[in-house]
């Protein structure tokens, strides 16, 4: 007996294995997955400005790497003793003015290096609303809590997302020609802007990328939002808000990615990784026991073994 309708999500390539640099960027699910390849020790980098839910933030952020246009004082703002940056996720605010810009422009260099020898560039979409400030008449990446009589609301066309993100390859691409892109559109639902709101903006989202991925090579789809509605169409994968996937659920969704992304090869490499990490979290009743001695022994052993064959792994 069938009670699930599965979708089909084939085999991909390249494939990512642990040669691979992964630069992953966009929604709070981008960082989940970010998660599981920091997890098992893959080269990656996630979010340099945190997280970025609408393809204007994105395109942005990838503007200013692309041409190395630091940030400058300009960029800053100051509310309630706390300085953050309109382009930038609230968890780089900071209690100075230098230290946010410091962080900022490092995070724009740290990506301009990375990007020139990244072998797959991982964007997940979340929202096509997006908040416009009224003074500086600037669309914002994130409102930092401003009063909401700051900026103006708008769904943005299919349009307008398909020539943003159009751009955002783009500027990939003039420094590294070779990435290969997975897009995939965040199954987290934005319902502060109500059901149908919601709706409507991932539609648009989905409208917009597959326009931009049609007959283009090194651009691909992997269905996250699509298996979460249709394979797992049910609130027990669901957090507490009943809003995020649950940890279930993003497992499930990450073996469908690995799946169809990961070369088999490096599976095994994964495996000694999540034992040593294991290893580590262990918590002895006796640390001073033989058994203990010679458990950590050996786990020193497998760290050192493993190291010496993937030299950028830190334990």
């Amino acid at each position: 007996m069938q009670l699930q309708t599965q979708l089909n999500v084939p085999q991909q390539q390249p494939q990512i294995d642990y040669t691979s640099r992964v630069l992953l960027l966009g929604s709070c699910f981008a960082e989940n997955i970010g998660e599981k390849f920091a997890y098992y020790q893959f080269q990656q980098l996630q979010n340099p400005l945190g997280i970025l839910f609408h393809p204007f933030a994105i395109e942005n952020f990838l503007k200013r790497v692309a041409n190395q246009e630091k940030f400058t004082a300009k960029a800053i703002f100051q509310h309630q003793e706390i300085y953050s940056c309109f382009e930038a996720h609230s968890r780089l605010n900071a209690l100075s003015e230098n230290e946010l810009l410091n962080d900022l422009n490092t995070a724009l260099e740290e990506t301009f290096h990375f990007l020139k020898t990244t072998s797959h560039v991982i964007i997940t979409l979340g929202t096509s609303w997006i908040y416009k400030h009224i003074e500086q008449n600037k669309y914002v990446a994130n409102c930092h809590k401003i009063p909401q009589k700051n900026f103006n609301k708008e769904l943005s066309s299919v349009t307008e997302l398909e020539k943003s993100l159009q751009k955002s390859v783009a500027y990939i691409q003039e420094i590294n020609a070779d990435s290969q892109f997975v897009f995939t559109i965040s199954p987290v639902r934005h319902l502060k802007d109500g059901f149908i709101e919601n709706q409507r903006s991932k539609s648009h989202l989905i409208a917009a990328l597959h326009q931009v991925l049609e007959n283009k090579k090194r651009l691909a789809y992997f269905p996250s939002y699509e298996i979460m509605m249709d394979e797992l169409r049910d609130y027990r994968f669901y957090t507490s808000d009943l809003l995020h996937p649950n940890n279930t659920a993003i497992d499930y969704i990450w073996e469908r990615f690995q799946a169809s992304w990961m070369a088999e090869e490096c599976l095994p490499t994964m495996k000694k990784v999540q034992q040593i990490r294991q290893g580590l979290s262990h918590r002895p009743f006796n640390p001073k026991s033989e058994s203990h001695q010679k458990f950590q022994q050996k786990l020193q052993q497998q760290t050192k073994e493993i190291q010496q064959s993937f030299p950028f792994m830190e334990f």
